[in-house]
Order: C-alpha cells, then structure tokens, then sequence
C-alpha cells in the first residue's frame, strides 16, 4: 500500500530539500526499532537466544552488530553467531556429486551440531564454535571459545534461524524471534510500484556482493533466481513465528543507490 512516505515524489523532495535530515531520520527510525528490542530483552532475565532470520541483503549482519552493541552497552555481553559458518562441507551439501551444491536449503547446515552449540551455551559451558571457509567449501571446528554469563545473549543469524527444522531442537530454551525484511515498496504519484521489496534488496546485494565479496554483477545476478527461490521455500512459510519483526528499509536507499547501481549496470 502506498502512501506520502514511501512515493518516489516525495522521497526526492526531502533528498532534495535537506539530505543529511532525511537520512537522520532514517537512521533514528532505526535505532528506536533497536532500542526497543533491547528493552523487550531487558525485562527477561537469564541467558538468552535471540534468533534472527530475513532474506538476502535484508540487514540480517547489520542489525545482528547493531542489536549485539546496544544489549553490551546496556550490561548484557553478546556474541553473534552466524548459521552459515554451521555449512556442512561443501562435498557433503546435498546436489553436490551433481554438480550443483544447493546452500539456499536447510539441510546444507550441521542441524545437530547448532542444537549442541545453543544447549551448551545456555547451560553456561564454555562452547566451541565453528567457522566456514566459503574458498575451501570446508568448515573448521572449534574455532572460537566462548561462555555466556548468566545474563548474557547470542543472537544466532541466517536465513533458517526460525525454520522450525533448526529450532525445534531448541525446546525448553529462552528464545527471541526476529524477522528482518525489506517491507515497504516505491510507488509513482498514480500509485503504481516503481521498485518493489525484492527490487531495492537485489540493489543492496549487488553493491555489497561487489565492494565486500569480490562478485562481479552477473554473478550476482545469475544466483538471483536460486537465492529468491530459497526464501519463498525455506524462510517465508515460517516468517509468522517472529516474535518480532522489523522493517529494514531505509526510504533514502534508492537516493543513496541510484549512481553506483546505475554504474555497476550499464
């Protein structure tokens, strides 16, 4: 549904009248959502989860940082674990004695091994984490130690982390679900959508797949359709057991993107 906010006419009328104050409100937008899970997690004492899922370029690292700084400012120490670095190696994805490794499915991850993870953790162990080496396709084990005090928080990331096939291995622990998407289209003065949800992530993956993850634009675009087909298949069915939900959108992106995607496609 379109309204004043989220049209292209005047998205361009507060670029144009005062940049830095459109982007500042943005931003401020964003640090409340922040905030307020912080205070939702606040009210619950204990060790605690907080899983957060959403679909590619989507700001599921971002805002996992973001989260995990202002729960540490706050007294709460946090780590971050992302489910990728749970990838089974490469030659043990399902698809790849065909050739075609398929990392968008959920059985491309240890499930086993994350529930061990998670329990330890919230038993106060000190726990062994893993890290996935994307060059090699191989995950190395017991890469990293870490310990939960009693009040502390993981937030664990990724497109699966509210797919019940993960959590549901997680039964008796405290848990916080998030989703995070791009939630709102860009529409013309007579309503019609210019650039849709998928439309402004496909722009946020491109700069990033190139300026951070060596990936040339037909690269991008030629796992575009795998990766779309993952999130209607793996995360969308299960969006509704978010606990929470937070639109990630920015409405000065296309102002911000316009030039280096207009660039990067010619």
């Amino acid at each position: 549904m379109s309204n004043n906010n989220n049209r292209i006419e005047y998205i361009n009328e507060l670029a144009r009248e005062n940049p830095q104050a459109f982007v500042a409100r943005a931003e401020l937008r964003y640090r409340n959502i922040i905030n307020n899970i912080a205070e939702k997690a606040l009210d619950d004492l204990g060790r605690k989860i907080i899983m957060l899922a959403g679909p590619s370029a989507s700001g599921k690292t971002t805002t996992a940082k973001k989260i995990a700084e202002t729960f540490t400012s706050l007294g709460m120490m946090t780590y971050v674990i992302s489910l990728d670095d749970f990838y089974k190696n490469r030659c043990d994805i399902p698809g790849y004695a065909e050739g075609n490794p398929d990392f968008e499915t959920v059985y491309a991850l240890d499930i086993d091994l994350i529930s061990e993870t998670l329990k330890s953790l919230m038993a106060g162990e000190e726990t062994e984490l893993p890290i996935f080496d994307f060059t090699t396709g191989t995950r190395k084990d017991a890469a990293r130690k870490i310990t939960l005090g009693k009040n502390d928080a993981v937030i664990v990331e990724g497109l699966h982390a509210l797919n019940p096939i993960v959590t549901s291995g997680l039964d008796g622990l405290k848990l916080m679900k998030i989703y995070i998407s791009v939630s709102s289209r860009i529409y013309d003065a007579k309503g019609r959508i210019v650039l849709n949800k998928r439309n402004l992530r496909f722009m946020r993956r491109l700069i990033r797949d190139y300026n951070f993850r060596a990936s040339s634009v037909e690269n991008t675009y030629d796992l575009w359709q795998s990766v779309c087909d993952g999130e209607d298949k793996y995360l969308f069915p299960y969006e509704d057991m978010a606990d929470v939900r937070i639109n990630s959108i920015h409405m000065c992106e296309p102002c911000l993107f316009k030039n280096t995607v207009l660039e990067m496609l010619e």
